[in-house]
């Protein structure tokens, strides 16, 4: 009895806090897909082929326009590198699409507060910065020629089919006619969907392990491993802690938002939280594809470079963040609703599932339902995906 009480809480635990962020995921990958649908992005492309400061700036912007799950802009990455890209330009473009979008942005805002969303925007780019300077130094020579072969290979990792899949909207004309053609709302519904569904398991995954944290793990050894009583041994250990806490949960993408809540109320510092944020890419099963794509050396580096920039871009933030005062005290995040009554979050989650609801009703009308199949086959076995003229 107290085992099935206990997986009643963490289960109850997780179902309110999908309930708390629905509206906001739904306005979130709406408006991604927006943006990925209207806005052109072939030429840019062309820009990312050295590591200057203007190429890594060029696939910073291209990558948070380009809003991905993290498997799949992993394989984005790949796929920029193996067209020319530098390695450093095409790891700019994989943190950008995961941590610099709008999405994420907004169930930041939403669930923790507006500081953790500056913050985020601020230390994304830190930690580009950090990862270029990491890859001139320690990416270059012969393990990055051993890199690009082991990329040329063309391994399947995940997601393929869907980092392959351009549905934006092609034509001369203005951006709002673009948006509500036909084809514009018909690509808006695709990449919406297929956002979607390649994040949704681990929006799932992330919410049962918040929920079984927020249910099973008592506050007390929280605020003990996060050293909470102690700020500036939690400021040096904290960040150093976030990303290893991250690599071990399997979550990425939005999905590690409500965890990260759960932990901020457990006493991680603010660095440790922004690290942990940032961590989506150095997960373990995400290691073990940057294996099959550069090799086990390049995959060692990058995943080094990766952990060190994270806990650096946290130091960084709270440094800059404390005297500034921008660093929030409330460590009470309401992320669990007791119950589910006629607040303003239901009328906004019933009126963003109708949105919802409309963008599928037209994803499938339009003879899309067929790319959800194609979303994990390699590039090469499927067609690429659809563009619109």
């Amino acid at each position: 009895m107290f085992i099935l009480n206990a997986l009643g809480d963490a289960l109850a635990a997780a179902g309110s806090m999908g309930w708390e962020i629905l509206w906001p995921l739904i306005l979130g990958f709406a408006l991604s897909g927006i943006i990925q649908a209207v806005v052109r992005t072939d030429r840019i492309m062309k820009l990312m082929h050295d590591d200057s400061p203007r190429a890594i700036s060029v696939a910073t912007g291209l990558g948070a326009l380009s809003s991905s799950c993290s498997y799949a802009a992993v394989a984005l990455a790949r796929a920029l590198f193996r067209k020319g890209a530098s390695l450093s330009s095409a790891m700019a473009f994989e943190v950008a699409s995961t941590n610099l979008v709008v999405e994420l942005g907004l169930i930041l805002a939403f669930v923790m507060g507006w500081q953790f969303t500056l913050a985020e925007f601020i230390g994304g780019p830190i930690m580009i910065i950090l990862i270029a300077l990491g890859f001139r130094l320690w990416m270059r020579g012969k393990i990055l020629d051993a890199a690009r072969e082991q990329a040329d290979k063309g391994l399947a990792g995940s997601m393929e089919g869907h980092a392959a899949m351009d549905m934006s909207v092609q034509g001369n004309q203005g951006f709002w006619r673009r948006l509500f053609s036909k084809p514009g709302l018909t690509s808006v519904s695709q990449y919406f969907v297929m956002d979607w569904a390649s994040v949704i398991r681990d929006i799932i995954i992330g919410l049962l392990i918040a929920g079984a944290f927020d249910a099973w793990v008592p506050k007390a050894w929280l605020q003990a491993i996060f050293l909470e009583g102690h700020p500036t041994l939690a400021f040096i250990i904290d960040p150093i802690i976030g990303p290893i806490l991250a690599m071990v949960s399997f979550v990425c993408s939005v999905g590690n938002v409500p965890l990260a809540a759960v932990l901020w109320n457990g006493g991680i510092s603010f660095g440790g939280v922004i690290s942990f944020i940032f961590a989506d890419l150095i997960i373990i099963p995400i290691i073990v594809i940057y294996r099959k794509y550069y090799g086990w050396k390049a995959a060692l580096r990058i995943t080094g470079i990766f952990y060190g920039a994270m806990v650096l871009a946290g130091w960084a933030v709270e440094l800059l963040f404390t005297p500034l005062g921008l660093i929030p005290t409330n460590r009470h995040l309401s992320i669990v609703a007791t119950t589910i009554s006629w607040n303003y979050t239901t009328w906004l989650n019933i009126v963003f599932l109708l949105i919802a609801a409309f963008l599928l009703v037209v994803f499938i009308r339009s003879g899309s339902w067929s790319m959800l199949r194609m979303m994990s086959d390699a590039p090469e076995e499927n067609s690429h995906g659809h563009s619109h003229t």
